[in-house]
C-alpha cells in the first residue's frame, strides 16, 4: 500500500523491503530512529506508570495525614474542655475545703457564753 511509496521516497531499508537497492546508511539510521521511537516510547509509558503510581500513593499519604489531623484537632479540643472542668471541680473543691476549715475551727473554739460562770 503506502508502505512501498514511502521506501521509496526516503530511501531503501533491505532488512524490510525487497529488490531495492541497499543504502546502509539511510536504511541503519531509519532503523534507528524506529528503535528509538519504540524505546522511548516504552520508557515514556513505564515513567508515566511510575509516576502515576507514587502520585496515587502520595495523595493516600496526604489524606491520611489530613484524617490524623482533624482527628488530633478533636482531641486536643476534649483536652481543652476536660482541662477547664478539672480546673472549675478543682476550684470548688478548694472553696469546699476552705468551707468545712472554717467549721471546724468554728467548732473548736469555746463559746464565750459557755464559759461565763
Amino acid at each position: 500500500m503506502l508502505w512501498p511509496y514511502f521506501f521509496y521516497t526516503w530511501g531503501c531499508i533491505p532488512e524490510i523491503t525487497k529488490n531495492c537497492q541497499d543504502m546502509t546508511n539511510a536504511s541503519s539510521t531509519y532503523l534507528g530512529i524506529i528503535g528509538g521511537a519504540i524505546i522511548g516510547g516504552i520508557v515514556s509509558w513505564w515513567i508515566y506508570n511510575r509516576q502515576k503510581k507514587i502520585a496515587e500513593m502520595q495523595d493516600s499519604t496526604l489524606n491520611r495525614i489530613k484524617e490524623l489531623d482533624e482527628n488530633h484537632d478533636r482531641i486536643l479540643k476534649k483536652l481543652e474542655d476536660f482541662d477547664i472542668r478539672h480546673e472549675t471541680t478543682l476550684n470548688t473543691i478548694a472553696e469546699l475545703n476552705k468551707k468545712i476549715d472554717a467549721f471546724v475551727e468554728k467548732q473548736k473554739k469555746p463559746d464565750d457564753f459557755t464559759n461565763t460562770n
